[in-house]
Parts: structure tokens; C-alpha cells; sequence
């Protein structure tokens, strides 16, 4: 089965609960937030497993949906969470990168159309050693069971594009 097929499978493993595996990598819980339209930006949150023997990391993310994809980070400065660009996200070795409100996001940048609830958003993951995995994610409402968000977050005074709030 190739990957694509795969995947557009794991859609539907994915509104049932399951995971979905494509080769070493396990991905989980893909979503986008739904964002109202005319809204330029919106976030993807997921779970990224490792099942290899080897370190890794994403260090890019493209779609369809967006004139720029950005990887991003959240921490703690003076007592506000702030958001930045993040170089990349590490992906260890028997274990799981974990891309949720709070912490590491793929930030959707200058979208490109309208996102709709329920419907897939296509992303692609680039790995530190070139390896591409297909995602698609669901479009859900903040504060669905996969997106714990409600979190107010600022963004580092030095980011490129400081109008957007994740």
C-alpha cells in the first residue's frame, strides 16, 4: 500500500481512535484548528512516534493550505508564554514528538482557502534525513478532545510575522 493510500486510510482510522503507521513512524491524533474565515492563520497539533533506532527530528512542514508553514515553540519568559520559530522539532529514537497547545505547533501561515470543520488538511513532515510523511489532519473546533488549547500566547518580539496568534 502506498503511502498516500495510507494515509487517506488513517482518516478514517483516525475518527474511530486509532493511530495510523507508515513505515518507522507512527503518526496520531492530526489535527488543524478551525479558525473563522478570513482569518489567515491557523495551527496543526499531532503525535509523531519513532519506532527506529535512530534520533531524528522534523525539521520542515509544507502544505497546500498555506503560503508559509512554520514550525513553532512555546515557553515561558517572565511569566507569558511566548511562541517562536523553531529551527526543528527533535524526534528521538523509540520515542515521540508531541505537537500540542502549549508546546511544539506547525503554524498554517497565509492560507490559502477557507478551512471547513470535519474536512482534511493534507501536511507533509520533512525529516532530518530527507524522509517525507504524509499527514492528513481533521479540521476541528478549539477545545475538541484532541486539542486541549484555551491558552493565551504571545509571540517573541523578534518573530518575522507578529500577526498571528496561535
Amino acid at each position: 500500500m502506498n503511502r498516500k493510500i495510507s494515509f487517506s486510510f488513517a482518516v478514517v482510522l483516525y475518527m474511530v481512535g486509532f493511530s495510523v503507521w507508515a513505515g518507522t513512524f507512527e503518526v496520531h491524533a492530526p489535527m488543524v484548528r478551525m479558525v473563522p474565515p478570513g482569518q489567515a492563520v491557523s495551527v496543526a497539533f499531532l503525535g509523531l512516534v519513532n519506532h527506529g533506532d535512530k534520533d531524528s527530528a522534523i525539521v520542515a512542514a509544507y502544505s497546500d493550505v498555506a503560503s508559509a508553514v512554520e514550525l513553532h515553540s512555546h515557553r515561558m519568559e517572565d511569566g507569558v508564554t511566548k511562541m517562536g520559530r523553531v529551527d526543528s522539532i527533535p524526534l528521538p529514537a523509540k520515542g515521540e514528538a508531541v505537537l500540542a497547545p502549549g508546546g511544539f505547533s506547525i503554524m498554517l501561515i497565509g492560507l490559502t482557502r477557507t478551512l471547513e470543520l470535519d474536512k482534511v488538511v493534507t501536511i507533509e513532515l520533512e525529516l532530518a534525513d530527507g524522509e517525507r510523511v504524509l499527514v492528513e489532519a481533521i479540521v476541528q473546533m478549539a477545545g475538541t478532545a484532541e486539542d486541549h488549547s484555551g491558552h493565551d500566547h504571545s509571540h517573541d518580539d523578534d518573530h518575522e510575522d507578529k500577526d498571528h496568534d496561535d
